[in-house]
């Protein structure tokens, strides 16, 4: 599937889902357009939904954006599917069932809202199916849109009386999957920074980790076959929990998170020959309540108002469900088990006009069907604003943003690795034209049952804005590497690597590999700046994401309007987030 995209003006970031039908089959956002105009494109692999492509669909694309005298910028899109066979391709599913609201025959789209809607459907599934997979896809919006710099709910009015109030339900959210009220497998998000997000200078014209294609997990739930495969409906639903606290030291978890997160799923089957009703015995779950350490420490200064907060929080997670299946193959045992670890710190100084972030998500899923995932998220984000006497703005941040994602065996998502049969990739010149490289890989690479994933950005970037106007420069530097791998080896083969520098809104470095040939793309000269319309609201707090509360500080109130949520609510003026 290819999605290419042109705007021009002033417009933000926005979500945009695709549908086939009741089914969310892509999840993406919006690079913010300048004056002269923009162009991307984002290539899908979409071979999982063949189910879905073999019988007529009705395509929904739900691109919520706002248009008026300031917001000019309209987003002109083109989806284009190309389809072609691909010898010794994987088994895909069967059937498709989505997790969604269902409201395709209405023209619109089918994520579900929490909180504020039961994200639950109900399924009498074939009997005769032997390996079922729900994939869970979750991104917070609103209040929920930076949700790892949130503060524990006891101390969210730690600046009240100076700065404003910060957001609350602590820095950590897990999304459930629950058959039949039980707890099936979870997912622990990856902090995607959407275009514009910390300070817009660093996404310029780089784009954060996974916001063009937000990443779905994988939850296999074969165990829980002999209980839905009885004949009658059984219940599937998505929540996403947050944390409570007591401002003890003491945390429990809260099955409803701030608002708001936009969830959907969808349930892939895999089915036995015609007639066989798959048995066996009941799951045994072994999933005890996540472990949670936590602190929080509050300084005041010298007029005995709170100066600084810094707050601390370690989970760990571990989740088991087995049981015996009995198939047309003969029986097997099958299982799910899950093992997560979680760490985040944080910091806020002079009244909370800084902040530093620091969080590590490390996991692995592990599937008697051979599927193995192990991932981990590393995050450390600092940021700092202050107001002066005359209303200008200024904001500093620095940003290191990882993704490390191995995935071994039958996963649902198509991991890459297929695409190193034949390949013909295109290298851009930086004046946008295609250079075509037929590329002919070597005969000795092997055939890979892994594929092992690993990027990494830093940069740092400042903004400013006045009465005059607003800029933002910045730098910012990606490394991006994929290897192919086989089951117990431990080696992985480079595959394909890229490393990228803009400084300024140009690209000043491109050097991409492929299976060991290296082809430096042409660059331009370090930019000016990106010119930036002017921000418009009294709460830079709410405009950081950090909170509702009003600003004090270096003397002066920040000049402008009402910080909107316009569309799809993660749009605000100045793009000041974080």
């Amino acid at each position: 599937m290819n999605f290419t995209v042109t705007s021009r003006g002033r417009q933000f970031d926005r979500l945009a889902l695709m549908y086939l039908g009741d089914v969310e089959v892509f999840r993406t956002s919006t690079a913010e357009p300048t004056v002269n105009g923009i162009v991307w494109t984002y290539v899908k692999e979409m071979q999982q939904y063949d189910a879905l492509w073999k019988v007529n669909q009705k395509i929904l694309f739900d691109l919520g954006n706002l248009v008026d005298s300031t917001y000019t910028g309209i987003y002109n899109t083109s989806l284009t599917a190309i389809f072609f066979t691909i010898p010794d391709s994987p088994p895909t599913a069967d059937e498709i069932l989505p997790i969604s609201a269902m409201q395709s025959a209405h023209n619109q789209g089918s994520v579900f809202s929490v909180p504020g809607q039961n994200a639950s459907v109900s399924y009498t599934l074939p009997q005769n199916v032997n390996r079922a997979v729900v994939s869970l896809q979750a991104c917070g919006q609103g209040t929920e849109e930076f949700w790892y710099t949130n503060t524990f709910t006891s101390e969210e009015n730690t600046f009240a009386a100076t700065t404003g109030a910060l957001y609350g339900g602590s820095p950590w959210r897990e999304v459930q999957l629950l058959i039949d009220g039980q707890l099936a497998g979870v997912s622990w998000p990856f902090p995607v920074i959407f275009t514009g997000g910390i300070v817009p200078g660093l996404w310029r014209p780089i784009v954060g980790i996974d916001a063009f294609d937000l990443r779905e997990h994988e939850i296999d739930i074969s165990p829980f076959l002999p209980v839905l495969l009885d004949g009658n409906p059984h219940s599937f639903e998505i929540r996403v929990a947050s944390l409570g606290d007591d401002g003890s030291g003491q945390a429990t978890l809260v099955e409803t998170p701030g608002s708001y997160w936009l969830v959907s799923g969808k349930i892939f089957l895999f089915l036995d020959t015609a007639g066989h009703v798959t048995t066996g015995s009941k799951p045994t779950i072994e999933a005890p309540v996540p472990s949670f350490t936590l602190s929080s420490t509050v300084t005041q200064n010298a007029a005995g108002e709170n100066e600084t907060l810094t707050y601390s929080l370690s989970v760990s997670r571990q989740l088991s469900i087995t049981s015996t299946i009995h198939t047309s193959s003969g029986s097997q045992a099958v299982s799910w088990i899950q093992d997560l670890t979680y760490s985040n710190f944080n910091a806020l100084t002079a009244q909370g006009l800084t902040q530093t972030t620091t969080q590590s998500t490390k996991g692995s899923d592990h599937s008697s069907s051979g599927y193995l995932n192990t991932y981990n998220y590393p995050i450390s984000v600092t940021s700092s604003y202050s107001v002066s006497s005359s209303g200008a703005l200024s904001i500093n941040g620095s940003l290191s943003h990882g993704l490390d994602f191995n995935v071994y065996g039958p996963s649902i998502m198509p991991s890459g690795i297929q695409t190193f049969n034949i390949t013909s990739p295109s290298i851009f010149s930086i004046a946008g034209k295609p250079v075509p490289q037929e590329i002919q890989l070597p005969n000795n690479i092997p055939v890979f049952s892994g594929a092992l994933l690993s990027t990494t950005q830093t940069g740092d970037a400042v903004y400013y804005s006045s009465k005059n106007g607003s800029y933002s420069y910045g730098t910012t530097e990606q490394d991006f590497v994929f290897q192919g791998a086989q089951v117990g080896n431990g080696v992985g083969y480079e595959l394909y690597s890229r490393h990228v520098k803009a400084v300024n809104a140009s690209v000043v470095e491109d050097e991409e590999r492929l299976a060991g040939r290296s082809f430096g793309v042409g660059t331009g000269n370090p930019g000016l700046g990106v010119e930036l319309q002017s921000g418009l609201g009294d709460s830079v707090r709410a405009i950081l994401g950090r909170g509702p509360g009003g600003l004090r500080g270096g003397g002066g109130e920040w000049e402008g309007g009402e910080v909107g949520r316009a569309g799809d609510g993660d749009a605000w003026d100045g793009k000041l987030r974080n």
